[in-house]
């Protein structure tokens, strides 16, 4: 007598609404705008930490450049728990950390103190970035561009919405009650947003689509051959370039124009009027667009010709 073993495969799963799509897409971009501040709201900070505590602005900006390092070179560390764990757990915690380091940022009272702060935050911000847009990706393999896009608007714009509720803050309450405020509300924020988002199992949403106006490889690489490609290194060298421009402009905006004397002088347009830290801070907003454009082109047109677009700071 032989036993017969038969081998049964798991059903693929039902393929979910594009509603369900969508709702996921906007959960992650909620997330990416809770984080732009971490980045975008530091140069609101800068002049009156250098006021209270007397420190050279060279050494207190290397608590930002900690923060972009940490927030960066360990997405690719972030990625393998994203896709060992899912994006639930990376997002949440990565909400907590963010809360976590600019809670000590409040509490700081030496450049260590403001250092070991932005790195936390940096980690966090790191976690949530990476894995939204990852996740967009997955959701959407049939519209990555938009996906990926719309992911990349929400971190670029997201703090043109609360840029003159911090400098009100800032102003009305101090700066440490203001990093402990919005660092706290935007990590619980992130937090309670983790617990909404998935990734999508095989078969629930459609196949990859291949646009012939973009030249693609006919096969995926692994990590360990893409390092070898020379173009994943002029890539990487554009994005450097072209980054570090955007960061050193975003980490100094607000010090800059307090030395220039113009920070608090009134600028009106369609309409409105605010101080030109402000404004200038706000046309982040653009930059949002601009991402949402971009990948959209490079998605539907040429990879090159998007590039050639986006040289323009982050």
């Amino acid at each position: 007598m032989t036993d017969m073993v038969q081998a049964t495969t798991a059903p693929a799963a039902v393929r979910v609404s594009d509603t369900y799509r969508w709702t996921q897409l906007a959960i992650g971009v909620a997330a990416m705008v809770m984080i732009a501040n971490y980045q975008y709201g530091w140069t609101f900070f800068v002049p009156d930490i250098q006021k209270k505590f007397g420190w050279d602005r060279a050494s207190i900006q290397w608590a930002f450049t900690l923060f972009v390092l940490f927030e960066t070179w360990l997405v690719p560390i972030e990625g393998w728990f994203v896709d060992k764990y899912g994006p639930r757990l990376v997002v949440l915690v990565g909400g907590i950390l963010c809360a976590m380091g600019w809670a000590i940022n409040a509490e700081a009272t030496s450049l260590n103190g403001y250092y070991f702060g932005m790195i936390v935050a940096g980690i966090g911000a790191g976690g949530v970035y990476g894995t939204c847009v990852g996740n967009a990706l997955k959701w959407f393999p049939d519209k990555r561009g938009l996906a990926a896009g719309i992911t990349a608007a929400g971190f670029g714009a997201g703090s043109a919405l609360t840029v003159a509720p911090i400098q009100a803050m800032i102003k009305d309450s101090g700066f440490q009650t203001t990093f402990l405020y919005f660092g706290l509300g935007q990590g619980i924020i992130i937090v309670l947003l983790a617990f909404f988002l998935f990734a999508p199992k095989t078969g629930q949403v459609p196949a990859v689509i291949q646009n012939a106006n973009v030249i693609q490889s006919r096969r995926n690489y692994q990590p360990t051959e893409v390092i070898r490609q020379p173009i994943f290194w002029l890539m990487y060298f554009m994005f450097v370039i072209v980054g570090a421009g955007g960061l050193m402009v975003t980490a100094n905006l607000k010090p800059i124009a307090v030395d220039w004397k113009v920070d608090a002088i009134p600028v009106t347009l369609i309409g409105m009027t605010m101080t030109a830290v402000t404004f200038a801070s706000s046309v982040v907003l653009v930059t949002g667009i601009r991402r949402l454009f971009i990948t959209r082109v490079a998605m539907s047109v040429s990879v090159r010709f998007a590039g050639v677009v986006n040289l323009s700071p982050n």
